[in-house]
């Protein structure tokens, strides 16, 4: 039984292991991932409480950013051409930017986002090799 047990705790940090190796790998592709699906979210961007467009103006109002790379990205897009920039882009609360420029963030959000996640890998890999190491004792 205690053979068995150790077998199991050996799989799941060769699993453990293995995400992480994955996980590097691929960030690149994680990186595109996510910039294309952040900007498919802008294009179908919507008012109406929609999972995506909920989840862009949580970004952007946490963040201080507008757009993907910068304001200029929400042009291109169906909302901006009925009711021009989203309340969560303004520079302050309460503001109605329609389409003034000078009332959003002008920084985009996915540069904010990927800065941020790249200066906590280094706590999430420290944690993971933490509880992959103490797993096996």
């Amino acid at each position: 039984m205690l053979k068995l047990y150790a077998m199991f705790l050996t799989l799941i940090f060769l699993v453990e292991l293995v995400a992480a190796i994955v996980g590097f790998v691929f960030r690149h592709e994680i990186k595109n991932s996510f910039k294309n699906n952040y900007e498919k979210a802008l294009k179908q961007y919507n008012s109406t409480g929609d999972y995506r467009s909920d989840a862009v103006d949580k970004i952007q109002n946490t963040l201080h950013c507008c757009g993907v790379t910068d304001y200029r990205d929400w042009t291109d897009t169906n909302y901006y051409s009925e009711k021009g920039f989203p309340k969560s882009c303004c520079k302050l609360e309460d503001c109605s930017p329609q389409r003034d420029a000078d009332k959003v963030n002008n920084e985009g959000c996915f540069i904010k986002v990927m800065t941020i996640i790249e200066s906590e890998m280094g706590v999430v890999a420290g944690i993971s090799f933490g509880v992959a190491c103490f797993q096996d004792t």
